[in-house]
Order: C-alpha cells, then structure tokens, then sequence
C-alpha cells in the first residue's frame, strides 16, 4: 500500500477536491484507492460530508470516517464541545492501515497542516505512518506566506512534502497568481506538481474523472 496525506495552507484552499482529484487520477492510471477523512466537522450525522463528495467526482473508492462532529470547528475543539473523545494517534494510525487491501491510500486532513485531528496533527500521523504529505495552496495573495510556512513545519518534523498543489487556479489568473505559480517552488523548495481549476468541485463524475489526470504532473512518483 502506498500512502499520502493531504493537508492545505489553510481552511477552504481545496484539499477535498484535490483529494477527488488524486483519487480520479490513480483510478485512470489502473489503481485501487481508498481515502480517509480522521475526523470530518460541521456535519450532522447522516449528512453527506467530504468523503461523499469524494466518491461523488471520483467514482467508486473506498471510505472510511471515524469521528463526526456536528459544528464547523477544529476536530479537537468540535469533540470538546460536543463531549465526545478525541481521537488518538494510535488508533487513527491504526484505522489507515486497515485499509492496506487499496494500492493507493489518500488521508485528507482537517484545515490546515497543524490542527488538531485529535490528540494529534497531521504531523504527527505522517511521522506515525512514515507517509509523505501533499500541501494544497491557495493561487493569491498570501500563498507563498503560507505555503513556506507549511512546508518549513512539514521540513522540521522530518516529514517529506511530496509536492504543492494549487487547489483552484482561476479561468482569469491576476498578475498575483501568476507569480505565485512561479515562486512557490523557489520559496518552498518544493515542485508545483498540480493545479486544479477553480469550480472543478461543481463538475460532473463524468467530466471531473476524464480531466483530473490532466492537473498533475505526469509520472508524479506519488501517485504510481
């Protein structure tokens, strides 16, 4: 089983389409594949989150939640409010590699890289699974701010970043985000490996899965 976690700069960069995205892509390319959102909020139970919207632009995959938290707020302080337990290191390391039966196994995280899922970060469940983790980044203003500060934190806890995703390049790009496509590797030392389109989360299956693999970089090795 081949792992990547995917994390963003922050909240709303696109992590869940870029998510549906990665999946869409190993399917094309002959992979089994399987994603785990940790802990999903702002959701009532029985309400499609974002592993439904997942399957939803990719197609068939497997899923796995583990906690559920009904207020838009960080994992931790979702469970808190709502008397649930966090969830642990060891049993959402525990959970991931449950699904090892997928070649490819995707773990979408909760805003940006160091929320609390839990009792823990995304940090800390990379450093657990020795998996690498993908940073999805915002096109504008801000990005290279946020983009070399995520990968700084990834760098200091001896995680590898596996590349930068632009999670919504617009139709319309400003002069902002045209330098911003550029720089980021310089500033973060790390390759822009994909850029998705802006409204591609409002695609149908059909469209979304024929045109994902075009976002990525071809022979990107974390997704073989």
């Amino acid at each position: 089983m081949s792992l990547l976690l995917v994390t963003g700069t922050s909240t709303d960069v696109g992590k869940t389409v870029v998510t549906a995205a990665l999946a869409a892509t190993a399917r094309a390319a002959g992979l089994s594949v399987a994603v785990c959102k940790p802990a999903q909020t702002g959701i009532a139970p029985g309400e499609p989150g974002d592993l439904a919207e997942v399957e939803r632009l990719a197609g068939p995959v497997k899923t796995l939640e583990l906690a559920r938290y009904p207020e838009p707020l960080a994992p931790d302080t979702a469970a808190l409010r709502c008397g649930q337990p966090l969830l642990t290191l060891k049993e959402t390391a525990a959970a991931v590699r449950s699904l090892d039966d997928a070649d490819l196994t995707l773990v979408e995280g909760a805003g940006g890289l160091l929320v609390r899922v839990g009792e823990f970060t995304l940090v800390d469940l990379a450093r657990e699974l020795d998996a690498p983790v993908v940073v999805v980044a915002a096109a504008g203003l801000g990005t290279l701010n946020h983009s070399e500060l995520t990968v700084r934190a990834l760098e200091s806890a001896g995680v590898r970043c596996a590349g930068l995703v632009i999670g919504a390049w617009p139709a319309e790009p400003d002069l902002a985000a045209e330098c911003n496509r550029t720089d980021l590797p310089r500033v973060t030392g790390v390759d822009v490996v994909g850029v998705v389109p802006a409204g591609a989360g409002s695609w149908d299956q059909e469209r979304f899965v024929a045109t994902a693999p075009e976002w990525f970089v071809p022979g990107w090795s974390a997704l073989r």
